[in-house]
């Protein structure tokens, strides 16, 4: 008999006040929606952490690329990740921190360039409006210099070459270089080089092969202008 009245006690409570706590019911709904709307972006953070803890797809050292920011990963924590901003063209720090939402490592793609921190596929190339001569005449040379600049450090680049194929199971360009020429849209002579050496030594070899390039081209000019100076008579 007293638990029947228990019993009828609460139904009649909950008959009288079924509106206030329906009311207080959807007041704490509405209390913890907008906690997670507040938070969300917290929350996505914290995902976004679990998920590079778990999978990996770079580590504290590492080069990569997300949302088209290049740089190197200098921390990891739940809300963020710290880039070292790198300069892809120059292959060398800018002295600028970028600081990624983790949330953004779950929604945009990430890049990793780990193993571009030692060595590169580098390719560049040089223009020039030279409709008299052959520029095949001057590929010979210009492999010559090219195979000379990177002859200090062939070995190494052989092994890490082979090192990074095994790795990815892919094969890459390299580790001898390579020079090729192409017309541009204006019909210009286009020479492109691509040379696996040091990243920290890409740019001085492509400039001392700019300059072999340059000086090779202006020689085969004076020697095809000095050809059409000769006369018949002569």
């Amino acid at each position: 008999m007293k638990n029947l009245i228990n019993l009828l006690v609460v139904i009649l409570l909950f008959a009288i006040w079924h509106q206030e706590i329906q009311r207080f019911a959807f007041s704490i709904a509405a209390f913890v929606v907008a906690i997670i709307l507040v938070t969300r972006e917290i929350i996505q953070c914290f995902i976004g952490f679990l998920y590079i803890s778990s999978s990996t797809p770079f580590r504290v050292g590492d080069w990569i690329v997300v949302g088209g920011h290049a740089g190197e990963v200098t921390s990891t924590d739940m809300a963020k990740t710290t880039l070292l901003e790198v300069d892809l063209s120059t292959y060398s720090y800018t002295g600028k921190s970028l600081f990624v939402p983790n949330l953004q490592l779950i929604t945009l793609p990430i890049t990793n360039l780990n193993y571009m921190k030692r060595y590169v596929n580098h390719s560049f190339f040089y223009i020039r409006e030279s409709l008299t001569i052959n520029p095949f005449v001057i590929k010979t040379a210009l492999l010559k210099q090219a195979k000379k600049h990177c002859a200090e450090f062939k070995d190494v680049a052989e092994r890490y070459n082979s090192m990074i194929e095994n790795r990815l199971d892919i094969k890459i360009s390299g580790p001898e270089p390579s020079v090729s020429f192409e017309s541009t849209e204006l019909g210009k002579t286009k020479v492109v080089f691509s040379l696996f050496c040091p990243t920290e030594q890409a740019q001085a070899i492509e400039q001392k092969m700019l300059e072999q390039c340059i000086k090779l081209f202006i020689s085969e000019e004076k020697k095809q202008l000095q050809l059409n100076t000769i006369t018949p008579s002569s």
